[in-house]
């Protein structure tokens, strides 16, 4: 804890906040540096596309945290720390802007912040996409990418969605009375919204299914959550799919094991969320 709150004071020591954006100077250079490196990739569909971007990340330390560096709600961009989502979001903001042709660090702003927050715009803390279901649902909706668990053999996922308001000490930002209402408004809203999991159990019968660069949730026993981590999938030459993401062990990295291996070690895991990218 002390490193990590050591870690904080560095980083917010480092960046600049102005009109909804926190970005350091090192971060710009990243990008411009990263936009630089995948010139050069001949990815031939969205699938390979964000496997290479991903990969491309391989080391890049994990940083939990990095969005909760504001008082207000804004736009953070940190590409020399990720966590699992911020990885998933990075990758995909990269695919898209180069899918466009617009590999600009003002394109990039703009689609970072469209997936990261609800309906694309920034309007408080409870605007971001907190709950991964919800996130690929909204995801959808733009068009950037298919939820496709329920078409592999998934399940429906029969419980709420209330972990950040009944465990309102572990968000700082919750404190707020304004933002803890307002996220339970929006998790009451998500009781209509339906979630569907392929199970731990059938995910070795349907891995031929999965794609090259599908993005993976590990969908979770706990109380009132979804999902407690993120990657993209990558199949390798053994022909099996392994996970490429943001491990909270150190870096992003790619899974020793074949993913369903993988997950038999992570606690209190039931199965997997699919969803394909179709910018």
């Amino acid at each position: 804890m002390k490193n990590f709150i050591l870690g904080l004071a560095m980083l917010l020591g480092n960046l600049s906040f102005s009109q909804g954006l926190v970005c350091s100077a090192e971060d710009k250079s990243a990008f411009e540096n990263k936009i630089i490196e995948l010139e050069q990739h001949n990815a031939q569909n969205p699938g390979e596309l964000l496997v290479s971007i991903g990969k491309s990340f391989i080391g890049t330390p994990y940083v939990a945290g990095t969005l909760e560096v504001a008082e207000s709600e804004s736009l953070v961009i940190n590409l020399s720390g990720l966590d699992c989502t911020t990885f998933v979001e990075n990758v995909l903001a990269f695919a898209i802007i180069f899918n466009k042709g617009e590999p600009t660090f003002e394109t990039y702003i703009d689609v970072l912040k469209n997936i990261r927050y609800r309906n694309g715009g920034i309007s408080g803390y409870a605007s971001r996409l907190h709950y991964f279901s919800e996130w690929i649902a909204d995801n959808e909706k733009k068009g950037w990418v298919k939820e496709v668990t329920q078409y592999l053999g998934g399940v429906p996922m029969e419980k709420a969605r209330n972990f950040m308001t009944t465990n309102r000490d572990l968000y700082p930002h919750l404190k707020s009375q304004e933002n803890y209402e307002e996220m339970a408004r929006i998790e009451l809203a998500l009781k209509d919204q339906p979630v569907y999991f392929l199970p731990r159990s059938a995910i070795a019968k349907q891995e031929q299914l999965i794609r090259h660069g599908d993005i993976i949730a590990l969908a979770t026993s706990i109380d009132g959550l979804d999902v407690t981590h993120t990657g993209i999938a990558s199949r390798e030459q053994d022909g099996r799919i392994y996970l490429l993401h943001a491990s909270s062990k150190g870096q992003v990295e790619l899974s020793k094991l074949p993913l369903t291996d993988y997950l038999t070690g992570v606690k209190n895991n039931i199965g997997i969320l699919i969803a394909r990218p179709t910018f």
